[in-house]
């Protein structure tokens, strides 16, 4: 899935129109977590070292898509941007179609850095409108998709907006981030080192059943995790107690269960579990229950029987996806197996050279929480990008890109 990069593109006073994702979390307008932009710099850096124009365009929030609403407002984004860079980082207005926008544009120097405001206080981003997409295309001769985290989405800036370029003749690349996701996400799956291992985790089976069908011919072995694990345990006739089961699943669940078998994947399910009498951070009772979970309990993280079997599993891999947290990890009573997964995949990285893949969303926040964001190949920017490129989805907005 080679397609032309940003790097290999020429910028040199032109107007490069990037699509990033600075869906930062904010807390009274200030940015608690600034990862996604930090992520961003080397696209950034390579357009504005280069004598490029750089024009840059998120979303951030969910806003109603009526105009202007100051708590989704990216101007936090621009202030960080500008710390991180060392550089000014223009923020013209309350819209990004504007005249205020334009001028800002048009007055910028070789080098130079404009923010444009959240596309998503349009109505036409989220319905992939394509006048609202020719408004952006008109504003630069180059188009760059560094947004990952959007990239299995039809918003206009993802899938109108390029098509907009490419009609125009226009260059439509993708940024080192993209770049770097494909490579890891799609590339690298294609060929597999063996053992070839998934860990997967999270609320509901049916946000990975996908992921999980399309896996099983491909892996060596599946770790299962999280409350999801809950719905096979039961579909497997085994009491889960009170815990999380989706009913509607059970008989998915019984079919991948038999798949496995027949496809010789090596599906593992908790052994134990830390349990608790209710759903809380600091429960009135605390178990560690082998087998069945008895009435009144429910499970909240693997338990440590399970942690050393999956440790010892990833650790014996050669390629480890994880995509899921194992228990209820911001809780400290629960969040010893996740850790353990993300020691685990590090310890597989430094140790066994492994190909070690930690999807967005929870996981990627749980690789930060433990320390091993650095210590492993690569941290997914988009949770459900990464789970939908897991399971083996086409993305309309990385297909629109210029091939190399």
């Amino acid at each position: 899935m080679a397609k032309q990069t940003i790097d290999r593109t020429d910028v040199a006073g032109k107007r490069v129109l990037v699509r990033v994702d600075f869906n930062v979390p904010l807390d009274n307008g200030s940015i608690t977590d600034d990862r996604r932009i930090r992520m961003a710099l080397p696209t950034i850096r390579s357009v504005i070292d280069r004598g490029g124009r750089l024009i840059l365009i998120s979303h951030l929030g969910r806003p109603k898509g009526e105009g202007h609403e100051p708590g989704n407002s990216l101007e936090p984004c621009a202030e960080r941007l500008a710390e991180l860079l060392g550089v000014p980082v223009a923020f013209p207005s309350h819209d990004c179609t504007d005249d205020a926008a334009k001028q800002a544009i048009a007055a910028m120097e070789a080098g130079g850095v404009v923010l444009l405001e959240n596309l998503r206080f349009h109505k036409g981003e989220k319905a992939g409108d394509a006048e609202f997409a020719a408004k952006l295309a008109g504003l630069a001769d180059v188009y760059c998709n560094d947004a990952f985290g959007t990239c299995h989405r039809a918003d206009a800036s993802m899938v109108a907006l390029p098509r907009a370029m490419k009609q125009a003749g226009k260059p439509v690349v993708c940024g080192a981030l993209v770049q770097k996701e494909i490579a890891y996400l799609s590339d690298a799956l294609e060929r597999p080192a063996a053992p070839f291992v998934a860990v997967l985790g999270g609320a509901k089976v049916s946000d990975k059943l996908g992921a999980i069908e399309r896996l099983l011919p491909m892996t060596d072995s599946i770790l299962v995790g999280g409350a999801m694990a809950y719905t096979f345990l039961r579909a497997r006739g085994q009491d889960v107690g009170a815990s999380r089961v989706e009913e509607d699943r059970l008989e998915d669940a019984k079919r991948i269960l038999e798949r496995a078998a027949k496809e010789k994947c090596d599906l593992h399910l908790p052994a134990d579990h830390v349990c608790a009498d209710s759903f809380t951070e600091r429960p009135d009772e605390i178990r560690v229950s082998e087998g069945g979970i008895p009435d009144g309990f429910m499970g909240l993280d693997i338990g440590p029987k399970t942690q050393a079997t999956y440790a010892r599993v990833i650790e014996r891999a050669k390629t480890v996806v994880w995509n899921g947290p194992m228990g209820v990890f911001e809780w400290g009573a629960f969040r010893a197996g996740t850790k353990t997964v993300a020691d685990a995949m590090a310890r597989a990285t430094q140790a066994n050279n492994a190909t070690t893949i930690v999807g967005g969303g929870d996981s990627a926040a749980a690789a930060e929480q433990f320390g091993v964001a650095e210590k492993v190949s690569h941290v997914s920017t988009g949770g459900g990008a990464s789970l939908r490129m897991l399971e083996g989805e086409p993305f309309e907005a990385v297909d629109l890109l210029d091939d190399a």
